[in-house]
């Protein structure tokens, strides 16, 4: 994809799942949470230039350390969110002020993260920031879920006579 295909991909994603969060609704726990993260990580391994060959060691470094930071602001950002039970069943959730610091955070994260590549001159496509994504989205998708899998089925009352 172009630079500017990249960019746009990448904020429609930012948005659509920012817009997501911070709305109250309703959560499906049997629903495919991972089917966009895995497209998103997908599209960051289909490219063959996802590591700098020229600094092949300072770019693995980088690439990894990306991904253990975004599966921690993934799990951060999995708790964040207030969660309920409904009392027909349904689980609900909604975004908290926590959330938007969370998402301050990880952008604050990914900036610097990239302002350390461009320090040790390591090329760094969008590609790798689709795989960070993917995998941030995943890690949050799975918190998310198991926490709604944890929740107390709702108490009924069987009132006799």
């Amino acid at each position: 994809m172009t630079g500017i295909a990249n960019i746009l991909v990448i904020l429609v994603v930012l948005v659509f799942v920012a817009s997501r969060q911070l709305r109250t609704r309703k959560i499906d726990t049997e629903r495919r949470f991972w089917l966009l993260p895995l497209i998103l990580c997908a599209l960051g391994l289909a490219d063959k230039h996802l590591i700098d060959p020229a600094h092949r060691a300072e770019a693995i470094g980088l690439l990894a350390a990306s991904l253990v930071v975004v599966a921690a602001m993934g799990s951060v950002w999995g708790w964040t969110v207030r969660m309920w039970r409904a009392g027909d069943g349904t689980v609900w959730t909604k975004g908290t002020v926590a959330t938007l610091a969370a998402w301050a955070g990880m952008i604050a994260v990914r900036i610097g993260l990239y302002g350390l590549g461009a320090t040790l001159h390591v090329h760094q496509d969008a590609q790798a920031l689709y795989l960070t994504l993917g995998v941030l989205l995943l890690v949050r998708g799975a918190v998310v879920n198991w926490r709604a899998r944890g929740l107390d089925a709702p108490h009924t009352l069987n009132v006799v006579g």
